[in-house]
């Protein structure tokens, strides 16, 4: 990971298999291959994470089950591990999901200081009530957020998120395509890397300790940027 005119540049290689792994897994499902104005948004939003030319993330506000607003500032002093899906999802995020909450538990005390949270990108099912139920089956700190349709996806674009509903053929249920990445926010909430789908615990663990070393939470606390952690 290296840093170049003020942001955080992807090494192409890391980038490119997470690329791959994390649009095969969105794509899994499908029997045809998705529209072309659907491939150019996944591609346009690709590209713009590549790159590191323009900025990934920012602040936003979303709605906890029990009603609240959380806003990203509110994790202010903590790392953050952010991760974007849904509870009804078969395979990659549950998998994800438990990676996170693994290496939290591995981290021991110091995991007290990463705050995990869960963005779910179907707020139709996912109610109040599942989205309490689903995230702390896999870390009793998971945060659970959703929003308004609008709300979801202005935040998923801003982290680079490309998902859609996907009708199932002979059903009436549907699932949803989305790139799996488990994205890494600093003390601050400015975005610092991202874990690309089936990270092992172990690798995350070593990047979260390399990261909590470097930043400790009371400098973190006077010399953070404001308006990163801001809500809008």
């Amino acid at each position: 990971m290296k840093r170049a005119g003020g942001r955080w540049r992807i090494p192409a290689a890391a980038l490119a298999a997470a690329v791959a792994v994390a649009l095969a897994a969105a794509w899994l499902a499908r029997r045809d291959a998705p529209p072309p104005e659907r491939r150019a948004d996944a591609a346009r939003l690709m590209n713009e994470l590549m790159s590191g030319k323009v900025p990934v993330g920012g602040p936003f506000a979303l709605t906890d089950p029990q009603g609240r607003r959380v806003a990203l500032a509110d994790f202010r002093g903590k790392l953050v591990l952010l991760y974007f899906g849904y509870a009804t999802c078969p395979d990659v995020c549950p998998t994800d999901l438990a990676i996170i909450g693994q290496a939290l538990r591995d981290l021991g005390a110091s995991g007290d200081e990463v705050q995990p949270v869960f963005v779910t990108l179907d707020p139709e099912r996912d109610t109040p009530a599942v989205l309490r139920e689903y995230a702390a089956a896999f870390h009793p700190r998971f945060a659970a957020l959703t929003g308004t349709e609008a709300e979801i996806r202005r935040v998923a674009t801003d982290f680079k998120v490309f998902y859609e509903k996907v009708a199932l053929p002979g059903k009436t249920t549907y699932l949803i395509d989305h790139t799996a990445y488990t994205f890494l926010l600093d003390r601050a909430g400015r975005f610092v890397s991202l874990f690309p789908p089936g990270t092992p615990p172990e690798r995350m663990v070593t990047l979260l300790r390399e990261q909590l070393a470097a930043t400790p939470a009371a400098a973190a606390a006077g010399n953070g940027d404001q308006r990163a952690a801001s809500p809008r």
